[in-house]
């Protein structure tokens, strides 16, 4: 099967008047040809937000009505948060930093899950009528056992899949809409654990939020339980299982999403997913109730502020800064509550948005002021 994807993308980018034929050609796999019909595809791409915006594009341009379709796809290291989450109680921001690792937020629900290319994403696309995700996991699973009988592999009611009654090694989200719905799942494959366990943690003390919560398990790879395992007879097992489970005949086909004449709007539909907007913008409402250590450089001396905040659509509503009189006349903490108020809750554009007030005041003061400016820009991650 893996032959005849590469044969197949070698036709997809080797004829003549490539735009046209390719176009016509993605076109043609896409379409409806009417009864019961399927399609895998396996994207080419590794960039989260082409993919993410790949299962938009299907979702909203295929018939789903006519056909199934399963998706397969890998991505370079990223964090993906659910649409109704919190990325500062989620992920570790500053690690991620550090590490290149970008944020994305994707327009299904669910919990936030760690990417890399040792994580297979599946993506089931069928009508909203024929939307089961019971059966969906039963490809994974049914897959699994006939590569490796001896893997022990369960679904659960809440749609993950976990090996050996206790690790957890697939996670699912959906999305449902008017006519048409998809469902997708991660599969541990051989991910990188310990930068998923450094990412997957809070950078935020003392949020409060009814934002939907990510639910702790413990994880394993396949290649943990069976070193064996290869990526071209998982795919080849999981692309053969979903024939046989929908009755479908359908040869894996690989695509490219960023090829714009097959995909026309999936560009955009990416840079909005990249921008901060829709990442952190569509956060739900909430606040922040901390306690800030200060402390004096100069003269050791040390004291504590409370903060409070109330974040929507990621920009900082209302900002209570409790700083005793005795550290910061409350002129100064009363001002950076202001500056605050209207600002992005965010680390770069506080920093840059305190630097004038910085600038106005010298000698003690501006220590103490910059102490505090910098424990703020700290509780944003």
């Amino acid at each position: 099967m893996m032959s005849h994807i590469r044969r197949t993308l070698s036709l997809l980018r080797g004829c003549s008047g490539v735009c046209r034929c390719q176009t016509r050609t993605c076109s043609s796999l896409l379409a409806s040809d009417g009864g019961d019909s399927g399609l895998v595809l396996l994207s080419q791409s590794t960039d989260v937000y082409q993919n993410l915006a790949l299962e938009d594009w299907i979702d909203a341009n295929v018939d789903l009505q006519q056909r199934g379709v399963l998706l397969l796809w890998r991505n370079r290291p990223a964090v993906v948060i659910g649409r109704h989450q919190n990325p500062w109680t989620e992920c570790n921001l500053p690690a991620m930093r550090r590490a290149g690792i970008p944020l994305a937020r994707r327009r299904s629900g669910g919990g936030t899950v760690f990417h890399d290319l040792g994580n297979l994403n599946l993506t089931f696309f069928t009508s909203k009528k024929a939307y089961d995700r019971k059966r969906n996991l039963k490809v994974v699973t049914e897959a699994l056992r006939r590569l490796r009988p001896v893997l022990d592999v369960q679904a659960t009611d809440r749609f993950d899949i976990l090996l050996k009654g206790h690790y957890k090694i697939s996670g699912s989200a959906s999305r449902l809409s008017r006519k048409s719905s998809y469902h997708h799942c991660t599969l541990l494959h051989s991910a990188d654990r310990s930068a998923l366990a450094a990412v997957l943690r809070p950078s935020c003390p003392g949020i409060h939020s009814n934002a939907t919560p990510s639910v702790p398990a413990a994880v394993t790879n396949l290649v943990d339980h069976t070193p064996s395992l290869q990526w071209e007879e998982l795919l080849d097992a999981l692309a053969d299982q979903y024939n046989t489970e929908f009755g479908f005949s359908s040869a894996s086909t690989s695509v490219n999403p960023a090829d714009e004449s097959a995909f026309p709007g999936l560009s955009r539909a990416a840079t909005e997913l990249r921008g901060w907007e829709w990442t952190f913008g569509k956060t739900p409402k909430f606040s922040v109730q901390t306690l800030l250590d200060l402390t004096d450089d100069g003269s050791a001396a040390r004291s504590s502020a409370r903060l409070h905040l109330e974040v929507k659509n990621g920009v900082i509503e209302s900002c209570e800064l409790d700083v005793p009189a005795d550290w910061l006349p409350q002129r100064l903490s009363g001002e950076l509550s202001g500056v605050l108020v209207g600002e992005r809750f965010c680390p770069h554009r506080t920093a840059a948005g305190v630097s004038a007030l910085l600038r106005s005041e010298s000698g003690e003061l501006r220590d103490r002021l910059h102490n505090l400016c910098d424990a703020v820009v700290s509780v944003m991650g």
